[in-house]
């Protein structure tokens, strides 16, 4: 798949590895949607990336019409889609259950937030995407009609302490990798999952600083958190390669994290 002059989106696209995606994409070539629940922060980016950068409104990816009609905005503007980068998503850290009272620990409208949000909202826009590009005409020769990037974790293999909702979540978008590749074969869409360890975003600001050191020291090498721009370019690496699909790539520094 080409990434110059085709059209591509990218949820979480106002921030993190999804900014660092949308910029990317942006410098190789491409038009870019950026799907976002900030509104304010899409257009911002858009207005700064120029004309080839698109804010489709507020997105709430658990929102099939919110969806819809963001994916419509975009086919308006820059007709084909060649693929999405699901990058939206939330953290949640709460132990499921603690001596005493229940204070501080994982209540079900958290767990089922983060559920909703991170798998619930990526399959919403994967199975939309992935219906209009099904009726598109061939970008390449081998018959590839678009590709489906998604974002899994580490958690989803070495979930820490507090991490269940999240791995949970994660684990789901990592376990669909491989039957959603297979359900869009025939269709000619490939389907991948990107597993980033810790990287530098708004997400992890929050970590403690604590939990931040325990997990670098767990790297390999680089010993040190990732960079959004080093998951943007695997992203595109994805794109660009054809027999890249069905599969879940770490990129992580080789760690493996430890219990907190």
């Amino acid at each position: 798949m080409q990434i110059k002059d085709n059209t591509f989106i990218v949820t979480g696209g106002a921030s993190g590895l999804g900014e660092a995606t949308v910029k990317e994409l942006i410098q190789r070539g491409a038009s870019v949607a950026i799907f976002d629940l900030n509104d304010e922060g899409a257009q911002e980016l858009a207005q700064s990336l120029g004309p080839k950068a698109f804010a489709a409104g507020k997105v709430d990816v658990t929102s099939e019409e919110a969806v819809k009609t963001a994916i419509e905005k975009t086919v308006q503007k820059f007709g084909k889609i060649a693929g999405v980068v699901n990058c939206g998503g939330v953290a949640s850290a709460a132990k499921t259950a603690r001596r005493g009272d229940a204070k501080h620990t994982m209540t079900l409208d958290i767990f089922e937030f983060t559920i909703r949000v991170n798998l619930i909202g990526t399959f919403n826009v994967c199975r939309q995407v992935a219906q209009v590009m099904a009726n598109q005409e061939p970008f390449t020769e081998d018959g590839e009609q678009g590709v489906i990037i998604n974002t899994a974790s580490v958690a989803y293999q070495d979930g820490q302490t507090g991490q269940t909702a999240y791995s949970a979540s994660k684990g789901g978008v990592a376990s669909m990798t491989l039957p959603m590749a297979r359900d869009l074969a025939s269709v000619g869409v490939r389907v991948m999952a990107i597993a980033p360890g810790i990287f530098e975003t708004n997400m992890t600001s929050v970590m403690p600083e604590r939990a931040k050191k325990q997990i670098i020291k767990d790297a390999i090498f680089p010993n040190r958190m990732g960079k959004a721009p080093e998951y943007a370019q695997l992203a595109c690496h994805i794109i660009e390669n054809g027999m890249l699909s069905g599969e879940i790539i770490r990129i992580d520094g080789a760690s493996r994290l430890g219990k907190l």
